[in-house]
């Protein structure tokens, strides 16, 4: 599928915002100014490609607090205007801190790692979010993704990174005609025979506890409060039971380090459906979602102490 795409269309990657980076796969292109995205909405990068038009230079105020946000198509905005991100709202709730949107679509755990490590910790932050969601973890087993990846394996109990530098479009492309068409329709049989089953279930989860624990260890050398965020989706968004499965797995983060805090908006999104608040369940949040989860995590900010409150 992803031949023929490109094939036809000549787009570099999935989107016409993506560009190709050698360690992350794809990174969203840098200076975008006004462009017309998801029907309707408005995105805008800046130099570094972040979303949105500010820009962020390495040494902070010090008498502001950093937040990095680092998270997949949820946390970039997907079908969302920039000013309906709810790092865009957090921001606005919160005017003596800077937040800074990381996100990138399709990003899995690992990708938000290498980006971290090679330019997130250099802007200095004092919190560093991570927008989980249980759709990522599958991704840190992927070779491929809406384009090719890195991929982290677990060797001697430590993280290696393999797969880069990434291959460009280009290069797939061009070798394409070598590839053993039967070896890949038997690989594509494999893994819808077993992506449901226990091992397979068990190898992703193995992949991003390690590294989630790695990224908490980058995020406490740099002296920044590593906080994992579960952002809930699709019909667990209503499901009125108290944890469901992959909360339950974030939440147990918390037995790995002392140095992490872990929580979950899935209540506060049940708190305000009950109050009459309407959000959507199938695809990427709207902006009433993304507002209610900019409340969630300022409420629990303020209550931990690591922002002052503001009206």
């Amino acid at each position: 599928m992803w031949i023929i795409r490109h094939q036809r269309s000549g787009m570099e990657i999935y989107y016409t915002f993506d560009i190709y980076d050698s360690s992350k796969g794809w990174i969203t292109k840098p200076n975008l100014r006004d462009m017309r995205v998801f029907l309707t909405k408005v995105l805008n990068t800046n130099s570094k490609g972040f979303r949105g038009k500010r820009e962020y230079s390495y040494a902070k105020d010090p008498n502001k607090v950093r937040i990095l946000i680092l998270g997949d198509s949820f946390t970039f905005g997907e079908g969302v205007s920039d000013n309906e991100t709810y790092a865009y709202y957090l921001q606005e709730m919160l005017p003596d801190a800077e937040v800074i949107n990381m996100g990138v679509h399709g990003y899995g755990h690992d990708q938000m790692l290498v980006l971290l490590r090679e330019e997130g910790i250099k802007y200095k932050p004092d919190i560093i979010i991570l927008g989980f969601l249980a759709m990522d973890m599958p991704r840190n087993i992927l070779e491929f993704k809406d384009y090719a990846k890195p991929k982290f394996v677990l060797t001697n109990g430590k993280l290696k990174l393999t797969g880069t530098p990434v291959s460009r479009p280009e290069d797939i492309l061009k070798w394409d005609w070598t590839r053993f068409r039967t070896f890949e329709l038997f690989s594509i049989l494999y893994h819808r025979l077993t992506r449901s089953s226990v091992a397979m279930k068990e190898k992703k989860e193995v992949i991003t506890r390690a590294i989630l624990a790695e990224f908490i260890t980058l995020a406490d050398s740099v002296r920044a409060t590593p906080i994992l965020v579960y952002l809930p989706c699709g019909d667990e968004i209503l499901d009125p039971t108290p944890t469901v499965q992959d909360e339950r797995f974030l939440l147990s983060m918390r037995q790995t380090s002392d140095k992490v805090r872990c929580f979950s908006i899935r209540p506060y999104f049940a708190e305000k459906i009950a109050k009459g608040a309407k959000v959507r369940t199938q695809g990427h949040w709207g902006p009433e979602s993304h507002f209610i989860a900019a409340e969630a995590i300022k409420r629990y900010l303020v209550e931990e102490g690591y922002v002052a409150s503001s009206k």
